[in-house]
């Protein structure tokens, strides 16, 4: 059975924005939709949020796809380099992801640790590819956190195809106005049906 984990971002939790509204659409189409709550999500870490994902995840195979959102992204991407060699899944898809950098962040001791953290713990993207044959990675060309070069380590090291919305702002539930996010189904779907 196809499944999607959908991973929260920073300050984010399972019911936020536009992830109800997935989970539906994604059931609708025979998927099972998990989507944990991350710990800590104010204060997110590598080593509480990849093991709580590993967890949700279970077992992963070539019928498992995620979708993050943001921090989210990070976590799923951390998450596959951890997989034992020759492990697939079926894809992912990326909403407002990063690797290269952050802007306007609150001027807080704990939020400049938090960038810190996750932007100085190495991440080997080209083993991350190695787990994962098809992506997609989605920017909106308003977002004040996440600026499009970020675009580059997705399309460049992973082979994310890259859709750029237009005024999505950071993807960010009612403070953005995106309580659907029609791009993230359609870009799953269309993964999933594409089975080699």
């Amino acid at each position: 059975m196809k499944r999607a984990i959908i991973a929260h971002g920073w300050d984010g939790y399972p019911e936020e924005g536009w992830f109800p509204w997935l989970k539906k659409e994604l059931e609708a189409h025979g998927f099972e939709v998990i989507v944990p709550a991350l710990p800590e999500a104010g204060s997110p870490r590598i080593y509480n949020w990849v093991p709580a994902l590993a967890a949700a995840v279970g077992m992963p195979d070539e019928e498992t796809y995620f979708v993050g959102h943001s921090m989210g992204c990070q976590t799923i991407a951390r998450y596959l380099e951890t997989l034992p060699e020759g492990k697939q899944v079926g894809g992912a898809v990326f909403v407002a992801g990063f690797f290269k950098r952050l802007t306007n962040l609150e001027d807080e001791p704990d939020v400049h640790e938090t960038d810190r953290h996750w932007f100085g713990t190495p991440l080997d993207l080209v083993k991350v590819k190695t787990h994962l044959p098809k992506s997609v990675a989605i920017f909106s060309d308003t977002d004040n956190y996440v600026p499009l070069d970020n675009q580059d380590d997705f399309r460049d090291v992973l082979g994310s195809e890259i859709i750029i919305e237009h005024a999505k702002g950071h993807f960010s539930g009612p403070s953005d106005g995106v309580m659907e996010l029609p791009v993230v189904r359609d870009a799953l779907l269309t993964m999933s049906e594409n089975l080699e």
